[in-house]
């Protein structure tokens, strides 16, 4: 579905907002049905977006190309493989993730069952980013789908092409009164955010980041904000400079540059700045010794970030590279060196294959300078000693880092990924995206008997019933889950023992079973975990 009148040709934006509030609207019809919310219907869902990428490799390949000059290696691993992990993941962790989880237990609540069950938020809104238009719009979609959301899916329009091929595609392999591909430009996709959502998440600039969080406020919409900043690298002396000038390169080079947790700029001391332009150098005639006319080099998006990046060279001493072409939007892989911190290039975030390196007298000096700026997306350390190494870690903050290596901690799915501050809020991969999508809905399940064990709770109130709810109150270490159950047979025996002295045997024994049987129909049931997704009192 088209919104923008760039494409429809229709210049009404009150006919665009109504179509908004339209798939707004039908989409939570279908959400009410509880249609998204079934294991099976999430489990189909799924092994539909997992169709879609391998019946439409080349196809992508080929609209990642015309957007970026991406290379088909660069495709397969970063926009594909990645997003089908999460899909596996999710495929082989649903049940498990869907299923209530149990809450420690106090003295108070022996004999109920307090749990944590996992629910969709109801209608979420996905927006992508241009750099990784597939990864950075589906991964999300991943947890939005598992956690049993609908979704209106929002490609970037920079990214034309891949654009153009998800909206075509994508409603072929999902549900189409559940999920709806909407494209849209910046005005349509204003007015996509006056309606009121129950879930947004974006991925883009902090600017727009900025945007999306003022509209999402309005109606109180819960938000995950994965952004960017300045991810710097600090290279210690002692570090393998061959190896850590292979690893920088790549990470700055992967997508030209175009990624949100690139490294941005090098912190190292003068000496080691030299040793270091050197090894990289090496490096980058290593990747291709004509990186222009390459099939695995990058190009820049459009010519708005081309000319911003090209502007970025002005006055900057350059170690190596600095070549452009503004035909095919080519920058070369570019180091600067001796860059003043105060220069325009150290202002924002680069996104691109340009990197400058400030020379700085120790760690120490290092972390000072990390310390004074906005909290970055990711800090990468190359060093042998794990005093130096421990020492950042704990000096600075950051969304993620990573030690002796660039970019890889994103590719782990068990770890979280996301900003903090300026970077991002929230964070998702793995179970994290589940959980992001989900509200956690806090339930205590009581039975309707045992309440003589409660009475000092009600009125009238008295010393004694004060004394004893701050006992039962009082935080203690958590109760092993056994214990609910010896408690339960301990009462028992001490009712069947109680009427054994006053009642006749046989009567006895047959009331003491009757206690334990009541006792035990109405409270292991509730201990004892429900089917995956469904709440207890649903059974």
């Amino acid at each position: 579905m088209r919104l923008s009148a760039k494409f429809s040709g229709d210049p009404d934006a009150g006919s665009n907002a109504r179509a908004a509030a339209e798939v707004v609207r039908k989409l939570r019809a279908a959400f009410q049905t509880g249609k998204s919310k079934p294991y099976e219907f999430r489990i189909r869902q799924l092994e539909g977006l997992l169709r879609f990428f391998d019946e439409n490799v080349d196809i992508l390949c080929a609209a990642l190309w015309k957007d970026l000059h991406k290379p088909r290696q660069e495709c397969i691993v970063t926009e594909i493989e990645i997003v089908k992990n999460e899909i596996r993941s999710a495929l082989a962790s649903l049940k498990k993730w869907m299923a209530p989880r149990p809450a420690e237990k106090s003295l108070a609540i022996m004999t109920d069952y307090p749990f944590i069950q996992h629910e969709p938020y109801g209608v979420a809104l996905i927006i992508g980013a241009w750099n990784y238009p597939v990864n950075l719009l589906l991964s999300p979609l991943v947890g939005a789908i598992s956690a049993g959301n609908c979704v209106l899916i929002k490609p970037s329009e920079v990214s034309e092409n891949v654009e153009r091929l998800l909206e075509q595609l994508l409603p072929q392999y999902l549900d189409k009164n559940c999920f709806e591909v909407v494209c849209a430009g910046p005005e349509d996709t204003s007015l996509l955010l006056k309606e009121q959502f129950d879930y947004i998440f974006f991925t883009g600039s902090t600017t727009v980041g900025k945007i999306v969080y003022e509209a999402a406020a309005k109606h109180l919409t819960p938000v995950t904000l994965e952004m960017g900043g300045k991810s710097p690298v600090y290279v210690d002396a002692d570090a393998d400079m061959a190896l850590t000038a292979k690893r920088i390169m790549w990470g700055k080079t992967l997508n030209a540059g175009q990624t949100c947790i690139a490294p941005d700029y090098v912190l190292c001391t003068a000496d080691t700045q030299r040793q270091l332009v050197e090894a990289m150098k090496k490096v980058s005639h290593d990747f291709s010794t004509d990186q222009q006319d390459s099939k695995d080099y990058c190009h820049i998006v459009s010519d708005r970030q081309f000319n911003r990046l090209k502007g970025l060279l002005k006055d900057q001493t350059i170690g190596f590279g600095g070549q452009t072409d503004a035909e095919t939007r080519y920058i070369a892989p570019t180091v600067l060196t001796n860059v003043d911190p105060a220069s325009d290039v150290m202002k924002a975030e680069i996104f691109g294959p340009i990197l400058p390196i400030i020379p700085v007298a120790d760690v120490d000096q290092a972390i000072r300078f990390v310390q004074q700026r906005e909290k970055p997306l990711a800090l990468y350390i190359f060093a042998k000693s794990k005093k130096v190494i421990e020492k950042i870690l704990r000096g600075t903050t950051s969304g993620g880092a990573c030690v002796n290596d660039t970019i890889m901690h994103v590719t782990v799915d068990s770890l979280p990924f996301g900003g903090v501050g300026p970077s991002g809020l929230g964070a998702y991969h793995g179970f994290s995206s589940f959980e992001t999508f989900s509200h956690k809905r806090s339930i205590l399940w009581k039975p309707h008997g045992l309440d003589f064990l409660y009475y000092s709770r009600y009125p009238p109130y008295s010393e004694g019933k004060t004394k004893g709810l701050i006992a039962l109150l009082k935080y203690r270490r958590p109760l092993p889950s056994w214990l609910s159950t010896v408690f339960i047979f301990g009462l028992g025996g001490l009712v069947g023992y109680a009427a054994r002295v006053m009642l006749t045997p046989l009567f006895a024994i047959r009331f003491a079973l009757n206690i334990l049987y009541r006792i035990y129909k109405f409270v292991v049931p509730e201990q004892s975990l429900p089917a995956p997704g469904v709440p207890p009192a649903a059974r």
